[in-house]
């Protein structure tokens, strides 16, 4: 099961670099590419507003 972002995102940018498939993307709020996501956590452990979430 992929992570998802929630509209809590503020954008902050944490996450993406922590995503070792770069299955991140950038915007107004960060989306995460559920095919390419591996379900690691590595964002969600990051993120101070606790935007991503397991799907």
């Amino acid at each position: 099961m992929a992570y998802k972002i929630t509209d809590a995102c503020i954008a902050c940018g944490a996450c993406a670099p922590e995503c070792p498939v770069e299955a991140i993307a950038e915007g107004d709020i960060y989306t995460i590419n559920a095919d390419a996501c591996i379900d690691c956590g590595a964002c969600a452990g990051v993120c101070p507003v606790d935007a991503p979430v397991e799907a």
